[in-house]
Order: C-alpha cells, then sequence, then structure tokens
C-alpha cells in the first residue's frame, strides 16, 4: 500500500478525533481565513468575473473524494439530453502541461491535463478546457465552442468565477470527519458554507430533507486491452487484485466486494503517477481499477488488466428541481442581453 503523509492525514481526520483536537487552533484561524477571503469578494476588493451564460459549479466542502466526477458526468449527459449545448472546466488537478489554459482534444494526455478532466472529456464528448485559473479555463471554452452553459468540475472555493448554480457533493459514509477545518480536519469551509448552496448531493444515503441522495453503480468490468467487458459476476470465481489511486479508495473496494468479488487491495494516493510495477504482481489474477486509473496505465496495461466503469444515479426529484432553477436563470440572462 502506497500511503503518503496526506492520506494518512486524511484517514486521521475522518477516524481520530485526537488529531482535530491537538490542531484546533489552526483550523479555527483557517475557518477564519477563508471567511475574510469570501467578504474580500464579496465587496468587491478581490476581483469576481461573470460570464455570459449560465455557470454550474459542482464542488465540496471537504477534502477527498466525494463523487463529483460521476455527477458531472450525468448532468452533462442531463443537459445534452434536454437541449442544451454544455461545455466544461476544470483546474485540470495533476496536469504538468507547460502553458495553461489546455483545450482537451484526442491528442491530449492524463500527465498534460490531469487524469479526472481527460476521464470526463472521454466519457462526455463536451469540449471542455482546463488551468489553475478557472475564468482562464472558460474564456478559451467559450471562444472555441458553441457551449450555451458551463459545467465547472470543482471550484467551489473558486470565487473569481461568479456562478448561477452551485452544487456541493457529500460522502454519505465519511460525511464531515472530525468536523475540523484544515489542518484540524477534512473541511475546506465551514459547515454552514452548505446553507448557500443550490443543491446538496449525498453520495450514498441521506440524513437531511434539504439533501438528494445519489448511488454510484458499476456492475461491469472492461479489459484495457481489448476492450472486452465481462459482468462483475463473472471475477467471482477466482481471487483478483483491486487497486486505487483516488480520493476514497474503500468506496471503489466495497462496489467490488458487494458485487461478490474476493480482491486483495491496494490503495494509492489521489491522482498517483502509475509505473507498471505498480500493478503488476506476482501471479495471473485479475487486476480491476477505475477508469479514472486506467487512463494513466493504458500504455503498459496487460490483459489482466480491467477498469470499472461506473455512473451516478442521483434522486429522483433533483433534474427536475435544477433544469426549473437553470432555466429560470438562462430566461434571465437572455433579458439583460
Amino acid at each position: 500500500m502506497k500511503k503518503t503523509v496526506s492520506r494518512w492525514l486524511i484517514d486521521a481526520w475522518y477516524t481520530d478525533q485526537l488529531i482535530g483536537l491537538i490542531l484546533f487552533p489552526l483550523g479555527f484561524l483557517f475557518s477564519d481565513f477563508v471567511k475574510f477571503r469570501k467578504f474580500l469578494y464579496r465587496i468587491g476588493v478581490l476581483k469576481t468575473h461573470t460570464l455570459p451564460v449560465p455557470v454550474i459549479v459542482v464542488g465540496n466542502i471537504t477534502v477527498g473524494g466525494t463523487g463529483k466526477t460521476p455527477l458531472i458526468i450525468w448532468l452533462a449527459e442531463l443537459l445534452k439530453n434536454e437541449g442544451f449545448k454544455p461545455g466544461i472546466i476544470s483546474r485540470g488537478y495533476g496536469g504538468q502541461a507547460e502553458v495553461w489554459p489546455q483545450w482537451i482534444d484526442a491528442n491530449s494526455t492524463a500527465e498534460q491535463v490531469g487524469d479526472e478532466a481527460l476521464l470526463i472529456a472521454k466519457q462526455t464528448g463536451c469540449p471542455m478546457a482546463v488551468s489553475p485559473i478557472r475564468i482562464d479555463a472558460a474564456r478559451l471554452l467559450l471562444e472555441k465552442s458553441g457551449c450555451n452553459v458551463i459545467l465547472s468540475d470543482d471550484g467551489l472555493q473558486h470565487y473569481a468565477l461568479n456562478r448561477d448554480i452551485e452544487i456541493a457533493v457529500i460522502d454519505g459514509e465519511r460525511r464531515f470527519g472530525n468536523s475540523y477545518c484544515l489542518p484540524a480536519g477534512p473541511l475546506r469551509e465551514p459547515i454552514e458554507r452548505l446553507q448557500s448552496v443550490d443543491f446538496i448531493i449525498v453520495n450514498g444515503e441521506k440524513y437531511q430533507d434539504n439533501e438528494f441522495s445519489m448511488q454510484i453503480t458499476g456492475n461491469t468490468a472492461v479489459n484495457l486491452v481489448t476492450g472486452r467487458q465481462k459482468n462483475l459476476q463473472e471475477f467471482t470465481v477466482s481471487d483478483c487484485h483491486a487497486l486505487a489511486g483516488i480520493g476514497n479508495p474503500n468506496r471503489f473496494f466495497k462496489l467490488l466486494e458487494t458485487a461478490g468479488l474476493t480482491c486483495k487491495t491496494h490503495s494509492f494516493p489521489d491522482h498517483y503517477k502509475f509505473q507498471p510495477s505498480d500493478i503488476s504482481f506476482q501471479d495471473s489474477n485479475p487486476i480491476l481499477m477505475t477508469e479514472k486509473d486506467a487512463v494513466k496505465c493504458m500504455a503498459f496495461a496487460g490483459e489482466q488488466h480491467w477498469y470499472v466503469p461506473v455512473k451516478a444515479v442521483p434522486e429522483i426529484g433533483f433534474s427536475e428541481q435544477l433544469l426549473d432553477l437553470l432555466r429560470k436563470k438562462s430566461n434571465r440572462q437572455n433579458k439583460d442581453v
């Protein structure tokens, strides 16, 4: 198991109350800094940018994976089916491009633009641009595409870009950990930040009336070399390896366990840059990984390597409310033009 300091901290934030108590003063200072920074944007000391099309931000207030990527993909498909022309922007976390912003096309690599961005562009077929400065990515997107709504992958705390709709995603199992702000806990912003978002999506079972639940499903595996597809049930006849370099690897491992698979698990840091030795083991058992990890392993994978595509299934009622709000925002913008 590859366990970095950051992974150890994330595990501690969600399981150990002691570290939160020890670092509480620092968490308190961080919380005040976050509130002051937001205040500076509100009064105009820090500049904000408004785009000519509606912007939907999908983010979270915690460190660690919550399920944003499958939700972004689901939202893109929903909007296309409803007649919108969505474009997507992202920070491109993990990308090492020399110049930003970057337009994602068939020649883009995970090393250039980041694993999540490459996966989203591949799955949705939507125009997509990435940059650590999201307004630059958005301007490139508008310049090169005819999109009439922008989905921002993450960016809930990126207040330089004005947004019309905010969607916060919560891990239904881990919730807010010890409920402290960084570095005492996993919170990027205090929990009360959720009072100002438009929708709260819980990856798992919801706890509050103002939340919508979302399930992540996946029942097939795709071979990285041949493209062959198999039902996960077909892997129950032998032991397997399961590896994941995502924010919450246990969620992937539990999906396989629920499907009846017996796996030796291998956790890696989020956005980990895999090497051939990381996905090779001293046996011929099948090796299953997430699709996000697969985009970085294609070049050196063998026929024993499979990825498990997943999809988000939000609670019925969420799409109707979201589309109703988006149409109101779009109509208001059209009247202002």
